[in-house]
């Protein structure tokens, strides 16, 4: 069955996570993306570890759905195939250095001005203009410039990095999405135009809530932990066996919450009497949860808060989360060359997302594409 965007050709330029992601998503999709990567060693990620068979799993992941081309951006015969696919191509996405591109012929106006359908997307740390323009991003840079850093972790503790690359991985959707409008303003027009997508721009986008209490209060939002700044009780709680989720800011639940744990008399207490007041008392209602929830299983609470329609669930690892039974009846992981592997996170029901190929090795398709471009 076809793609949704079974027919559009993306050249990619990226390396790295960022623009990768973006590729993938559209490669999911339906299209053909071109991976152009340096003959000597291509795309950087291709020796971060683990390795299976002599080959990154992580590159592995997001490189999907590709083919692989080895050109060298500075010999002019290289550089020229470049052109040629990009002459006949409805998306280039590229993650470098603000300028870089622009100093090989290859920038947003050079491009336009050949292929005027061309939907050109820029991915970089901090944008393509602005006096950071020129700093180069990686995520845990955007994660300390955007505040998402500041924001996590304990009250009293160091700034926390997020675990995962997620200026990375939110760069790379936005970019696509932004994409997918360029591409549906394209219907109207007949023309492409340039996306500027920044890591920074991303991790600040992310914090909503933060952004609320600057433009509301006026003052630097605390940092939380594990607090919720607008609700209360929602928070992870330890159990006897492990440890839970729970969210119980509605009134309903929260009145139910306090019969569940055999407090009651909470429902009552001008404290917490509605849940701008648990908010602002969190310091005194946590522990007094805590104190219950600690005495019992986990599933003992889960049976208990589930009848009541509290919303509640178990704190997985990464290898219980892909293993559990409601990742398996919604095919989050699936069968590629006899491996597992991630299935495309879009759900489209007429034109469903799909894994067509493994991650290419580097310039297996050169000839391939070489072809293609004779061909006309």
């Amino acid at each position: 069955m076809a793609g949704a965007l079974d027919g559009l050709v993306v050249l990619d330029l990226t390396s790295f996570l960022s623009g990768p992601y973006c590729t993938m998503l559209l490669g999911d999709m339906g299209a053909d993306v071109i991976k152009v990567e340096r003959p000597d060693g291509g795309d950087d990620a291709r020796r971060m570890p683990p390795f299976v068979e002599g080959r990154s799993a992580p590159f592995g992941i997001w490189n999907r759905n590709k083919r692989s081309i080895a050109l060298d951006l500075k010999a002019p015969a290289d550089l020229e195939v470049v052109r040629r696919i990009a002459l006949r191509a409805d998306v280039l996405v590229e993650n470098f250095r603000p300028g870089v591109l622009e100093r090989l012929g290859l920038g947003w106006e050079a491009m336009a001005a050949i292929n005027p359908r061309l939907v050109y997307a820029s991915i970089s740390g901090f944008g393509q203009t602005g006096p950071w323009a020129g700093h180069g991003g990686l995520d845990m840079m955007a994660q300390g410039m955007s505040g998402l850093m500041a924001g996590n972790g304990p009250p009293d503790g160091e700034p926390y990095r997020l675990p995962i690359a997620i200026t990375d991985v939110t760069s790379g959707m936005y970019a696509a999405i932004a994409v997918l409008g360029a591409l549906q303003a394209r219907q109207r027009t007949g023309l492409g135009q340039r996306i500027d997508q920044s890591l920074f721009e991303s991790g600040l986008a992310l914090g909503v809530y933060e952004a609320a209490h600057v433009f509301s209060q006026g003052t630097r939002p605390p940092r939380m932990g594990q607090l919720h700044r607008g609700s209360a009780p929602y928070r992870v709680f330890r159990t006897r066996d492990g440890w839970i989720t729970l969210g119980a800011s509605k009134e309903k639940f929260w009145r139910a919450l306090c019969g569940i744990i055999g407090r009651p008399e909470l429902a009552e207490d001008p404290r917490f009497a509605v849940n701008a007041k648990r908010v602002a008392n969190n310091a005194e209602l946590i522990p007094l949860i805590q104190a219950r929830l600690e005495v019992e299983d986990s599933a003992h609470w889960l049976a208990a808060l589930g009848a009541a329609g509290i919303p509640c669930e178990p704190v997985l690892s990464y290898d219980e989360a892909l293993a559990h039974p409601q990742a398996q009846a919604r095919g989050v992981v699936v069968e590629l060359d006899g491996k597992p592997a991630m299935a495309p996170p879009v759900r489209l029901g007429g034109t469903p997302a799909s894994i067509r190929r493994a991650a290419p090795d580097l310039g297996e398709h050169g000839a391939e594409i070489r072809a293609w471009l004779d061909a006309g």
